[in-house]
């Protein structure tokens, strides 16, 4: 079984215990985002969706509920407490085929540029990292990594740690395990696109790679405080955020979704 399919089955047993035996009691219907006006929306903290519902006055939500996990809004969205929840698209997938009665409505929120958070003023590793992002685009690792997670792609296999001389150091990244397939947990360790991106960066570089799962709105902070180097978590560039950090070159673009209820 492949990996990406080891963690729905893994995310969806924690779904189906959380939400047996819960009820529907919210009768709203919503087939287009027009019909958010008036709602309540759900979106997990610090997340680009929390950012995006919450600014967004044209939308028209009543209320914005805010979770620590993506699943958990899920869970309240299934127990009727709120009437959607706004969520990265893949990840959605994952809840939506996995529990029963949900789905994705047809237009797509928003799009994004998924990129690597850095310290602002740390261009040298800045710079260190788009020239390893460029490489591993141009060679087809970050595509043959995409291909795994994401595409579907008959015969793709999980990224690889190479066997190189790592000089330099240890490249700690931070991240939220709530997001499959970019990262979630398995066993004991933190897996998925993003994580296996990030170890083909720290293979260029010579650079052990430490990954250290946190809430998703203390990534940010750790960056800009020096605990960890890099923030990888399906994380936005956007002008909210470059306040306090940098970006690398975008790696992959995502989209916002809204699920709701059949």
């Amino acid at each position: 079984m492949k990996l990406k399919k080891v963690m729905a089955v893994v995310l969806a047993g924690v779904m189906v215990a959380s939400l047996a035996g819960c009820s529907s009691k919210s009768n709203v219907k919503i087939n287009a985002i027009a019909d958010l006006k008036g709602t309540t929306v759900g979106v997990q903290t610090g997340t680009t969706g929390d950012i995006l519902v919450t600014d967004d006055k044209e939308l028209g939500v009543k209320t914005v509920e805010h979770y620590n996990k993506g699943f958990e809004a899920v869970q309240a969205l299934m127990q009727g407490k709120i009437d959607a929840v706004v969520i990265d698209d893949q990840p959605a997938k994952v809840f939506v085929e996995k529990n029963k009665g949900l789905k994705i409505i047809d237009e797509e929120y928003t799009s994004e540029a998924y990129a690597i958070g850095i310290a602002k003023g740390n261009t040298e590793l800045k710079d260190k990292i788009n020239a390893a992002i460029a490489q591993i685009k141009e060679d087809g690792t970050l595509q043959g990594i995409i291909d795994y997670y994401i595409g579907n792609v008959e015969g793709a296999t999980p990224y690889a740690k190479k066997d190189v001389d790592r000089p330099n150091g240890t490249l700690v990244m931070a991240t939220n395990a709530e997001f499959p397939p970019y990262e979630s947990i398995e066993g004991n360790s933190v897996v998925g696109l993003d994580v296996d991106m990030a170890q083909a960066i720290a293979d260029i570089l010579g650079m052990e790679l430490k990954v250290e799962d946190m809430a998703f709105d203390s990534i940010i902070a750790n960056i800009t405080s020096g605990k960890s180097d890099i923030g990888v978590a399906g994380l936005t560039d956007n002008e909210e955020r470059r306040q306090s950090i940098d970006f690398s070159d975008s790696y992959y673009t995502g989209r916002q979704v809204i699920i709701v209820k059949e």
